[in-house]
């Protein structure tokens, strides 16, 4: 699940929204007391692309893991959503497979200070009821997003922005408070994504939901949502990029939440395809089923431990770092996760790396998943060990969540601490994100998180004193993440951002864990999905056939 730049009544919202997924891992065939056996999966080289299909299909069946309750971009920060929306609503820039950036709606992007964006908006292009996409589109949707009355689920980007304004004919500026080098990347994301003005304005509320209109330029445009059933959408023949020529007539999304549903669905065929944001507890019958093809994709998301409170249990550094050296990550990938994860000496992985690459991957190889028994016992009797057990809240119902907890408890317990469980119904564990009289009595939570963009300064800006998620209050490196975030140059960001992970990863203000591939499920009868992170905002069905 993710609630990180929401403004606390939008994740209320988004938490709701978030229950069926953040359930998805459900109880899993154990193979043992210490779960799933792992499948001995080679995680070295990720997929960004499956082949593109060959022939045309007249219907694609994708299932969701829940029903998303709008597909208006600004409400969609969350899988399910995304995974919908990102056929449909194109942002001013595009994520690529390889999860770089190029033009999108905007054709061009100037930047002739610090504080000022410029785009071009790209000419011919339509949304789906025919009227062309004009500069007051996109400056509407921009500006729906400005002030602290906006509802957007995007918040944190835009918190710079002072103005998103006409300055031409097919032109719009954007003018911020402060550089922020986020701002730009996000454009990139549903964050940048362009809705028509006239509907939104027409709908009101209903915008983007079962009763009301949605209206974008994708290559995809909404068919039907028949409610509580499914979400049909269809090929827009009068797309603008002439490159890209989808060949399923349509996708239509099933909200199948149940896992073992889905997993039969999937296996018999019923379903041709799903991404998982968590490998299912079912992930071996469908590595042996002849009927789909299982797919790990790029990602930018990670599986960790938060740690809450100042005073609470893990509130001391020392009993952080030796939980942390405490902990066989490479025990907790392959039993926990079946192998399909990759285990995280650092909050943000490489594949954030979108610049200065190899400055990131020297400072990287300070790091290492390597557990250390005799230097977590030396730390924890330095800090005196926690008079009061430490407190992890559990996820009801998921497979992963119980299984780590049983990882941190045993590595806990080889050290001195007594780490203990308290379950929380699925219905109310989004609550642990932004309400503070939920988090009480608890010393930490796990989460799936994740960066929207190749700059790991995305994930790290989380632990700025004053943000949401440093739930510690942790200001260790409050200065260098806010000269960061006013950084243009792309050198010395990343001498800065370097130096933030170095200090995050020592004093954990969240502990790592893994790093969570995309896993894709695709029917053996089509081929073509983009299995990368990308599928959240960017056209991952376009490339979808028939096989022969």
């Amino acid at each position: 699940m993710v609630y990180r730049k929401t403004a606390l009544g939008a994740a209320a919202t988004l938490a709701a929204a978030s229950l069926a997924l953040a359930g998805c891992a459900g109880p899993a065939d154990k193979g043992g007391d210490s779960g799933p056996a792992s499948l001995d999966l080679d995680l070295s080289n990720l997929a960004t692309t499956t082949p593109a299909g060959t022939k045309p299909v007249d219907e694609v069946k994708w299932n969701l893991p829940y029903e998303p309750s709008s597909i208006d971009p600004i409400f969609t920060w969350n899988y399910a959503e995304n995974t919908a929306t990102a056929n449909l609503c194109e942002s001013l820039l595009r994520m690529k497979p390889d999860l770089s950036l190029e033009p999108g709606l905007a054709s061009k992007v100037d930047q002739p200070n610090d504080t000022t964006y410029v785009y071009t908006i790209r000419e011919g292009v339509t949304f789906w009821d025919g009227n062309p996409l004009t500069a007051e589109d996109v400056a509407f949707s921009l500006q729906r997003q400005i002030g602290p009355e906006s509802s957007t689920y995007w918040s944190d980007y835009f918190s710079n922005v002072a103005s998103a304004e006409v300055t031409g004919p097919m032109e719009v500026t954007v003018t911020l408070s402060q550089p922020d080098v986020l701002f730009g990347q996000a454009m990139g994301s549903a964050a940048g994504a362009i809705v028509e003005k006239a509907a939104a304005e027409a709908d009101g509320e209903a915008f983007g939901t079962p009763k009301g209109n949605l209206q974008c330029t994708g290559p995809y445009k909404v068919a039907k949502w028949d409610s509580g059933k499914s979400l049909v959408i269809e090929r827009n023949d009068a797309y603008w990029d002439a490159e890209v020529k989808p060949l399923a007539e349509q996708i239509s999304f099933s909200f199948i939440a149940d896992e073992s549903t889905a997993i039969n669905a999937l296996s018999t065929g019923d379903v041709d395809g799903q991404f998982f944001y968590l490998p299912p507890a079912g992930l071996s019958q469908l590595q042996k089923s002849e009927n789909v093809t299982t797919t790990f994709g790029e990602s930018f998301v990670f599986w960790t431990l938060a740690p809450i409170g100042k005073d609470g249990g893990l509130g001391d550094e020392k009993i952080r770092q030796a939980l942390s050296l405490a902990i066989d990550r490479t025990q907790l990938t392959e039993v926990v996760f079946q192998g399909a994860a990759i285990p995280a000496p650092t909050i943000a992985g490489p594949a954030t790396w979108g610049y200065e690459e190899d400055a990131f991957a020297d400072a990287f190889t300070e790091f290492d998943v390597k557990s250390d028994l005799e230097a977590a016992k030396k730390l924890v009797e330095e800090a005196g060990a926690p008079k009061e057990p430490i407190v992890l809240a559990v996820q009801g119902s998921s497979a992963v969540h119980e299984q780590t907890a049983s990882v941190i408890q045993a590595a806990g317990q080889s050290i001195g601490l007594n780490v203990e469980t308290k379950v929380i119904p699925v219905e109310q564990f989004g609550n642990l994100y932004f309400d503070p009289a939920a988090r009480e009595g608890l010393d930490g939570f796990f989460t799936t998180n994740y960066a929207d963009f190749a700059d790991p300064l995305g994930v790290y800006s989380f632990f700025e004193s004053t943000n949401s998620h440093d739930y510690i209050g942790w200001d260790g490196a409050d200065a260098e993440i806010r000269e960061a975030l006013q950084t243009t140059d792309e050198e010395k960001r990343a001498e800065l951002v370097i130096d933030i992970q170095k200090k995050v990863t020592e004093a954990l203000p969240w502990i790592p864990l893994a790093y969570e591939p995309t896993t894709m499920i695709q029917s053996t009868r089509i081929s073509g999905a983009v299995p990368s992170f990308a599928y959240l905002y960017a056209p991952w069905a376009v490339s979808i056939g028939g096989t022969e």
